[in-house]
């Protein structure tokens, strides 16, 4: 049986929307889902088995959290359909004032590409790329793609972590084509975006809208590619875009965190698509493309600093160009406050906290990579539902270091390793805690036969690859 509990269900979804934003928020909450507190368990009930499924896979945690806040427990979440909840609802859809901003920005976005490049330009371009051993081929993969004339290969596909530059080159090419080209059709956006654009089209029945919008572009270019991992209806959705951009003979430009055949729970048919183009990955950048980086971006900064101050930088922040920057607004404040000159013993005094703290940035497509290799299995088996011994060890470490190297709460780890529940990543941490704690003796099959190996060595060879 329901109890009322208006007060604290209106606290609940205020809560959701802090923790989640108010669009996304308005978006998979507002219309399409009653929260209800009963005796034995906490009630989410949502207009369609789409909208369920997604609240479940990607908001359970932060329901959860809000739950607590309010009610001061955790009870167990059921979720149900109701499908009086999807009734067409014209005007108040379109009335209510935030859905109002989402259309808009949607419609922003359609006019953007009829729009010269100079009223509503990208911040990034080709001219202030700075290339390097690391990301030579990938540069030039782009500029390929701005002077031939039919470009050679679809999609181009950028892969590598946080701030190695793909960004940049994504942005870069739609400037630099429609700088050349003023008549072209371009858009940039992220996985994301378009995720939230076709939720909003499809709740507003303007899909037709959204499709003709998309599908009829000289270039797409969309960042975070692997936001659409565990999204089939979204993946479904891009990859009839994807064809039919290619089949008009124009082009498609990606970026991701991981290489196709790593990104968990992508369907097959994208894979194949995308590995099909150029696939290029990207690194963090050498020491001399660090410092003609730093060289750069203290100019742009009007930063006047001596090469010795530049090395110092560019030789003590090694995992991307974000840091660098950061380092570089850092001193740049303390220039203007204090009016002193910026030597390499003030450089060490200001940096000292911003360096000390900077950890390597490791992504979980790295974690899984390593791991697999280790233990001579795939990706994909890692990410699979298998329960052979070596299997279920790798993945069980893969959790482990996932804790230990990045950021990602239990949930989101079980939904970066092929949609796995939070309990299931707790029970398997546990597990690795327990083997290092006793130092156990793990034994798995190789294609060589049984490897016996304890498990502190184990951490350390898989820690030294990472690393």
């Amino acid at each position: 049986m329901q109890a009322v509990f208006t007060d604290e269900i209106n606290a609940v979804h205020e809560r959701i929307a802090d923790k989640i934003g108010k669009t996304q928020y308005q978006v998979w909450f507002k219309k399409s889902t009653r929260l209800a507190m009963n005796e034995d368990h906490f009630e989410i009930a949502a207009a369609n088995p789409f909208i369920c499924n997604w609240i479940q896979g990607h908001f359970s945690s932060m329901l959860e959290e809000a739950v607590k806040e309010v009610f001061g427990h955790s009870p167990e979440f059921r979720y149900q359909i109701d499908s009086k909840l999807s009734k067409p609802a014209s005007k108040p859809i379109m009335k209510h004032h935030k859905t109002e901003r989402v259309l808009n920005s949607l419609r922003r976005t359609r006019t953007q590409t009829k729009r010269p490049l100079n009223e509503q330009p990208l911040k990034l371009t080709l001219d202030t790329f700075v290339v390097g051993q690391k990301n030579q081929l990938a540069y030039n993969a782009a500029k390929t793609l701005v002077s031939e004339e039919k470009s050679p290969f679809n999609p181009l596909f950028l892969h590598g972590g946080y701030g190695v530059g793909k960004t940049h080159l994504l942005q870069g090419v739609c400037n630099a084509v429609y700088s050349n080209k003023p008549d072209c059709r371009w858009m940039y956006l992220s996985a994301e975006d378009f995720a939230n654009q076709y939720v909003v089209a499809l709740k507003t029945r303007k899909l037709d809208t959204f499709r003709q919008r998309l599908r009829n572009l000289d270039i797409l270019a969309i960042d975070d590619i692997h936001f659409l991992s565990n999204k089939n209806a979204m993946q479904e959705e891009f990859l009839h875009t994807f064809n039919t951009i290619d089949l008009a003979g124009k082009q498609v430009i990606l970026a991701s965190d991981a290489h196709p055949k790593e990104i968990n729970q992508l369907c097959e048919k994208l894979v194949n698509r995308f590995v099909s183009g150029m696939v290029v990955r990207m690194d963090a950048p050498d020491f001399e493309t660090r410092r003609r980086i730093c060289t750069q971006r203290a100019a742009g900064m009007k930063l006047s600093l001596s090469q010795e101050v530049i090395e110092y930088i560019a030789g003590n922040i090694s995992t991307n160009v974000r840091e660098l920057e950061g380092a570089l607004v850092k001193l740049a404040a303390f220039g203007s406050l204090s009016s002193q000159e910026v030597t390499v013993a003030v450089a060490q005094q200001v940096l000292a906290d911003h360096i000390a703290r900077m950890d390597p940035v490791v992504h979980n497509s790295e974690i899984v990579s390593v791991t697999a290799e280790f233990f001579g299995i795939s990706v994909s088996d890692i990410h699979s539902a298998k329960k052979d011994r070596t299997i279920s060890l790798a993945r069980s470490f893969a959790m482990y270091l996932n804790r230990r190297f990045t950021k990602m709460s239990y949930p989101e780890i079980g939904r970066a390793m092929g949609g796995k529940n939070h309990a299931t990543v707790i029970l398997a941490c546990r597990k690795i805690e327990n083997h290092l704690k006793d130092n156990s003796d793990l034994k798995w099959r190789t294609q060589n036969g049984w490897r016996n190996v304890s498990a502190k060595d184990v951490l350390d060879a898989l820690i030294e690859k990472i690393s």
